[in-house]
């Protein structure tokens, strides 16, 4: 049984919740509470090994199912390693993607299924589920368009896809959004500084 608070951030490329996850870590450290702030893939060097496979724009020929098992052997790693032991501890985790994003990804866009990809999900992580989801929803011309702007961003496999690709992305988050009640949606359309009180809004209620 867990103590402690287990957040995730998701969303299409270019929805900036990286950035409002790392903002309210600030915000909530600054408040007296103990943050662990993680993404994924990656959070530890193994899962961090894991990521640099799947997303190394040479690896264009990766199959779909062997892409959505790295990424769930990632996640076990991750999730075994820093943030079972962070919540048994009592402490705030914010990750950086969770199960949802196999899900939308590999499931609704890639087009395995998203119950065949929640299969293999659930045997990595045993029952670890969030607390609560942040979706962080954006048009994805829009993220795209934010991404070709951004030029510190370092452009990965996922990005290369084709805008139908992402579109399907979309469409299984808010699919997923429709079927999960512990997922928030937040309009990431807006500017910065909107997203991130309508974020915190939603984490407070939680914290209270």
């Amino acid at each position: 049984m867990t103590k402690g608070l287990f957040i995730t951030f998701e969303g299409p490329e270019g929805s900036g919740k990286t950035t409002v996850s790392q903002q309210v870590a600030a915000y909530l450290t600054e408040k007296g509470y103990e943050i662990v702030s993680t993404r994924e893939p990656g959070g530890i060097d193994i899962a961090e090994q894991i990521r640099r496979v799947i997303l190394d724009t040479n690896n264009t020929a990766m199959d779909e199912r062997t892409e959505a098992l790295l990424y769930a052997a990632a996640r076990r790693q991750h999730l075994v390693e820093k943030v079972i032991p962070a919540l048994k501890q009592g402490k705030i985790v914010l990750c950086d993607r969770f199960l949802h994003s196999s899900l939308a990804y590999q499931g609704y866009a890639r087009g395995i299924g998203a119950q065949e990809v929640l299969k293999i999900n659930e045997f990595a992580i045993d029952g670890q589920m969030p607390d609560v989801t942040l979706y962080f929803d954006i048009r994805p011309e829009v993220g795209l368009e934010r991404i070709s702007e951004n030029k510190e961003r370092e452009v990965n496999r996922l990005d290369q896809e084709a805008l139908e690709f992402h579109e399907k992305v979309r469409k299984g988050y808010l699919t997923l959004l429709d079927q999960d009640e512990k997922m928030i949606r937040i309009d990431a359309e807006k500017s910065v500084e909107e997203v991130f009180q309508q974020t915190i809004h939603e984490i407070k209620r939680y914290l209270n």
